[in-house]
């Protein structure tokens, strides 16, 4: 199994964007796959830079209902017009950093490819989507700036009920994927474990933690106790980024260290 980071918020491969968002190409024994498609079109053209043709794509996975992973939807539309594109029913409401909207484009849901899930679903022995994460362990607090419009426009907090995460089957191992782990990556994994019985070789994802401002000591601690926890997870191996932010990826890479690993535009893994 290969991925490659197409876009992501740091520099990589030569020739390739970066851009504030995310977008995986996956590659299994059976599908060529993304996970989510970047703030813009930029996905596209760092493929092309690669060498990957993206209308061998046969299915889009949105992690969540934000334009920083849904921008590129409209382009791959285009690109692979018979991939199927599932997402979680609740990520076409309108989302708002305070007053900023940073919702999808309305125009994503008219695509004859978008399948709406309502919950977990299987895709087939490889591919398996499951949202349905409500535990509040290590919850990212940068949440609490973030709404969601309920009846009448009226703004809420988002409870992220329309976050969904990947996971990949492949032989006897598990990767588990998502986007940026909005509903806390310790919450995600718990409900991994619930449903797998054991936890995930791989994860891949963000955590959530990046900040304009300088973090609070009270941050910080928050920050070395996610990392201390994951090292609970002794057989699997992490990667993060985009949201993650800089500084807290080092912080917690200097706690982890080979255990967590941090992904680039353009940079390949290999399975």
């Amino acid at each position: 199994m290969r991925i490659i980071t197409l876009i992501e918020n740091t520099p990589g491969a030569p020739g390739c964007a970066h851009e504030h968002g995310l977008s995986l190409y996956i590659e299994t024994a059976r599908h060529t796959l993304l996970l989510d498609t970047g703030a813009s079109d930029a996905f596209a053209a760092n493929a092309a830079a690669l060498g990957l043709d993206l209308g061998r794509v046969d299915t889009v996975v949105l992690s969540h209902g934000h334009y920083d992973h849904a921008g590129g939807l409209l382009r791959m539309a285009q690109l692979a017009p018979q991939a199927a594109i599932y997402m979680q029913r609740g990520a076409g409401q309108d989302f708002y950093h305070g007053a900023r909207y940073i919702g999808i484009d309305k125009a994503i849901l008219q695509l004859p490819g978008v399948r709406l899930l309502d919950g977990d679903c299987r895709l087939d022995d490889e591919l398996f989507l499951f949202a349905g994460v409500t535990g509040r362990r290590f919850w990212p607090q940068s949440n609490l700036e973030l709404r969601a419009a309920g009846p009448g426009g009226v703004l809420r907090q988002d409870d992220f009920a329309h976050e969904q995460c990947l996971v990949v089957t492949q032989g006897v191992r598990h990767i588990l994927l998502s986007g940026c782990a909005h509903n806390g990556i310790f919450n995600i994994l718990d409900r991994y474990r619930a449903l797998f019985g054991a936890d995930p070789d791989v994860v891949v994802s963000g955590f959530h933690m990046k900040k304009a401002e300088p973090y609070t000591d009270a941050e910080w601690q928050v920050i070395e106790d996610t990392g201390r926890a994951l090292q609970a997870y002794r057989h699997t191996q992490f990667y993060t980024g985009h949201c993650t932010g800089r500084p807290a990826q080092e912080r917690l890479q200097q706690i982890l260290g080979a255990q967590l690993r941090a992904l680039h535009s353009g940079v390949a893994l290999d399975l």
